[in-house]
């Protein structure tokens, strides 16, 4: 989990250093991450939604240091608000953009993937996972 959250870090670090530096990202052939990334959707209340994955994700990886029922509990929360914002983008690339960013889907299935695990580690903790040693 530390593995793909390091890199949702990288992914959502370049989109960041990409709206900052105000260059074009780097696209392949099949996907429009220009109209993605100039888009009203690439902010939230003119925070870049870069920004907030790269926060998302760097709060996924400290839940992975706390011991216990609320470490397990924290990163199951954080990845499921994580599924559940990248849902509305890609609902957004689909059906508003009507174009798709090779990053923001690597973002979504890593995402995704994080939440799977998170929610596997937090069923698969012994009871007495939150009692204080």
């Amino acid at each position: 989990m530390a593995a793909l959250s390091l890199a949702g870090l990288a992914v959502a670090g370049y989109l960041t250093w990409v709206h900052y530096a105000e260059v074009e990202p780097w696209c392949t052939s099949f996907s429009d991450c220009v109209r993605v990334q100039s888009s009203a959707y690439a902010d939230l209340a003119g925070v870049p939604v870069a920004l907030i994955g790269l926060a998302g994700y760097a709060s996924i990886l400290g839940s992975l240091f706390i011991r216990g029922e609320l470490g397990l509990l924290l990163t199951a929360f954080l990845t499921l608000v994580g599924v559940g914002f990248s849902a509305y983008l890609t609902w957004a690339e689909i059906f508003w953009i009507e174009a798709i960013c090779q990053w923001c889907v690597v973002s979504a299935v890593l995402m995704t993937t994080l939440a799977a695990l998170a929610f596997v580690r937090l069923l698969r903790a012994p009871p007495d996972a939150g009692e204080a040693r």
